[in-house]
């Protein structure tokens, strides 16, 4: 692996999935093998092939090396809440140390690997543990998705924060306008990009999650290549 890049967001419902998506897309439009990883996710469905989540089969979708859909998604909840309550639901346990097992017997397929979230950067995964871990843990970076709406601001700015203060590095930015109605979009987004120590790296204006051929060229993965080291 030449580089992992760890998808957060501002809250749930930001479009993480989407972004992830349109950054394996990206990538591989540039020839390289792209990968994908959705460490938990909670709320899934029963499947002839077990339990499954429609956001871990995007990525699966989306990413151009063959993996399965247990290695995209090694914990899949039924219950969509927050995953450690999801947990307890299903009497297991979720650890950062078995979750790093998993993205270890296949970093290595792969020149970039998305690895998605769930929920917001603070999400607990269990007593003691929470998303915030997992960048540090499989050594990479991390991209936020802001969803543009009314609030959007405070919660960009506390994420950014948060992730420079617990030791990871905020490799760039996405805005993602979820809301088309929010008033002074431009100038909202304008304020984060003085504001958040790290580069926007691409605007994807309100569009048909469907559409992700579209939004990676909205993305300039170029600034990822350019500012980052591998790994």
């Amino acid at each position: 692996m030449k580089k992992g890049y760890f998808i957060t967001g501002t809250d749930t419902g930001v479009g993480k999935t989407f972004v992830s998506c349109a950054l394996l897309q990206a990538f591989a439009d540039k020839g390289h093998r792209v990968g994908a990883m959705k460490p938990i996710a909670a709320g899934c469905e029963q499947t002839d092939d077990g339990w499954q989540n429609d956001d871990a089969l995007l990525l699966l979708q989306h990413a151009n090396i063959e993996l399965s859909y247990q290695q995209v998604n090694p914990v899949a909840l039924p219950s969509p809440i927050a995953p450690h309550l999801a947990v307890e639901h299903m009497k297991e346990s979720v650890t950062i140390r078995k979750l790093t097992t998993h993205f270890e017997n296949i970093k290595t397929s792969a020149d970039y690997f998305m690895v998605e979230g769930a929920g917001g950067w603070q999400v607990p995964l269990n007593n003691n543990e929470s998303m915030a871990a997992i960048p540090r843990a499989f050594g990479l970076d991390v991209i936020l998705v802001v969803g543009i709406r009314l609030g959007c601001l405070n919660h960009a700015l506390l994420s950014a924060a948060a992730i420079e203060q617990s030791g990871n590095h905020l490799a760039g930015w996405v805005a993602n306008i979820i809301d088309p109605n929010t008033l002074m979009i431009e100038k909202n987004i304008l304020t984060l990009k003085k504001k958040i120590d790290a580069p926007l790296l691409g605007v994807l204006p309100h569009m048909d999650t469907k559409e992700v051929h579209a939004a990676s060229q909205q993305l300039d993965v170029e600034l990822l290549l350019t500012l980052s080291d591998p790994v």
